[in-house]
């Protein structure tokens, strides 16, 4: 039996499947690419709006109830608040309630957790800067703080060293429902405690500084122009008369004589600045940095509050910064025509 083949049906044949498989294939990547347009128009879209319910002052558990309702997602804070009554609410939000967001979106909430203290503390005994900077430090972070100083302070003589606090009200363990006042009756030390005046006329105004820093007086400058035979910048009077006798809380006047002349741009002045009094001296400088950056010490001393003053001989320009316990609490800048006396006095 002799088969045969006929070479132009299946070339057709061929041809016809070929056609067929690629109308197939031009088919299926156009349905492919109508899918991946749509997806791309739903993404372009985005998420459904939605508006951010008003949560502030609710509870947490009610604030997340809300928020999951709008399909929006918190953000939690922690923060201390000024009352008890305030842990667990919701102190602040963003963004706020009624703006407008899509779907999904992340709201931040701050959430009290209760007050820092609930009681107050002991604090009889202690020193009352200690008390002071930790009270600071505790609350450093809160717009008004739960426990604060009502100055100025009482103040009794006692064997307890100076400083030391003798009793305090409210009393220990009292409960806090926000913010109260401490009151401190505090040791001035022992009664009568007497100092010696130390001898400083003649001396430079840093070397003067440097006998009343030893003597742990206060003390406060004055200045006046230099007389016939004065040299400027050197102490002319002072008042306790010397090495006499007087109580610790003396107050020495020291008497400057200002120099006749000053150079062109130069200032000779009387810093002054008044500083809280303190049951007892406390670490005082006074520094001036000078246009060219150069920092000079002016004055390195205990000091227990009043009028801090400090003469001086600087260019003007320069900046006059006062720190107390190593924290700056004030600074001046030096200007033209600052000088004490007018030049034809000088």
């Amino acid at each position: 039996m002799k088969l045969g083949f006929n070479l132009d049906a299946i070339e057709g044949y061929i041809n016809n499947n070929l056609r067929l498989f690629i109308f197939l294939t031009l088919g299926l990547l156009v349905f492919v690419g109508i899918i991946a347009l749509s997806v791309f128009f739903i993404a372009v879209r985005g998420m459904e709006q939605t508006m951010v319910p008003g949560v502030v002052g609710k509870d947490l558990t009610g604030a997340l109830l809300e928020l999951q309702v709008k399909e929006l997602y918190p953000k939690i804070q922690l923060r201390y608040s000024q009352s008890v009554q305030d842990k667990g609410l919701i102190l602040e939000q963003d963004p706020p309630g009624g703006t407008i967001v899509k779907a999904g979106r992340r709201i931040r909430l701050v959430v009290s957790q209760g007050v820092v203290l609930d009681s107050v503390g002991d604090y009889v005994g202690r020193n009352i800067q200690e008390v002071r900077m930790d009270l600071q430090t505790l609350f450093v972070s809160m717009p008004q703080p739960l426990l604060s100083l009502k100055e100025p302070f009482m103040y009794a003589y006692s064997e307890a060293p100076s400083g030391t606090i003798l009793q305090q009200k409210p009393e220990p363990g009292t409960a806090l429902s926000g913010p109260a006042e401490l009151e401190f009756v505090i040791s001035r030390g022992p009664e009568r405690t007497m100092v010696q005046i130390p001898e400083l006329v003649g001396l430079s105004v840093s070397e003067a500084l440097e006998q009343i820093d030893r003597s742990k007086v206060n003390f406060v400058f004055s200045l006046r122009p230099a007389q016939a035979g004065e040299r400027g910048g050197i102490v002319v009077a002072q008042e306790p008369e010397p090495l006499t006798m007087a109580p610790a809380d003396v107050l020495v006047s020291v008497n400057v004589a200002a120099p006749s002349r000053v150079e062109e741009g130069e200032v000779y002045a009387l810093f002054s600045h008044a500083i809280a009094p303190n049951v007892y001296p406390l670490p005082v400088r006074l520094e001036a940095q000078l246009p060219n950056e150069e920092r000079r010490i002016l004055a390195s001393v205990h000091y227990s509050g009043g009028d801090f003053t400090v003469p001086y001989r600087l260019p003007v320009g320069s900046t006059l910064i006062l720190s107390m316990l190593d924290r700056e609490i004030y600074r001046e800048e030096v200007q033209p025509g600052a000088n004490t006396f007018p030049p034809d006095q000088l």
